[in-house]
């Protein structure tokens, strides 16, 4: 894509791909992702990995496939059912702390083919987090396994997109000099 119309549009049919648009307003706006993942296994992580200039702005992830992982590494609550909202959250919690980033988000679930722990194959919970809040969403996916996965990391790159859309531009940080 060329222009400067490309750069202005949100992600989407006619826009830059979500990968695209999180690229550039994390170089634009000097904002440190990461993720935290546990249903898509280091997926997530590749996938950003690969966006334009990620090395300015990608700090990292992390994969946490067992509960006992999660909860010494990432801070989630002993107990926490680790597919629920609760758990996503403190896992984008956990690595916002771990990677001092602005931005960072978790995927969990049941990936399939069956269900576990009583949850559907297909349910998946995104958590983000910012230094501001810390929210989750919940997506019911339908497929098999692979299809699951894809559509999962997916819909974290969107929100990371999106959740990187209100953050707004910041200054000279982590032992940057201010002008003067």
């Amino acid at each position: 894509m060329t222009g400067q119309d490309d750069h202005s549009q949100p992600p989407g049919p006619d826009g830059p791909s979500a990968l695209e648009h999180l690229s550039r307003l994390a170089v634009e706006r000097r904002v440190r992702v990461g993720v935290a993942e546990s249903l898509t296994s280091g997926r997530l992580a590749s996938t950003v990995g690969a966006g334009d200039a990620a090395s300015d702005w990608f700090a990292g992830g992390i994969v946490a496939y067992l509960t006992d992982v999660k909860e010494r590494v990432l801070g989630m609550a002993p107990g926490t059912d680790p597919c629920s909202a609760e758990c996503a959250e403190q896992l984008a919690r956990g690595a916002l702390r771990l990677f001092d980033a602005d931005l960072c988000v978790s995927t969990t679930g049941v990936g399939g083919p069956g269900g576990q722990g009583g949850h559907p194959a297909g349910t998946v919970y995104l958590g983000w987090a910012t230094a501001d809040g810390v929210g989750h969403r919940r997506l019911a996916l339908v497929g098999e396994p692979e299809e699951v996965l894809v559509a999962s990391v997916d819909a974290a790159v969107r929100l990371l997109a999106f959740h990187a859309e209100g953050l707004r531009p910041l200054g000279p940080r982590r032992g940057a000099r201010s002008p003067e």
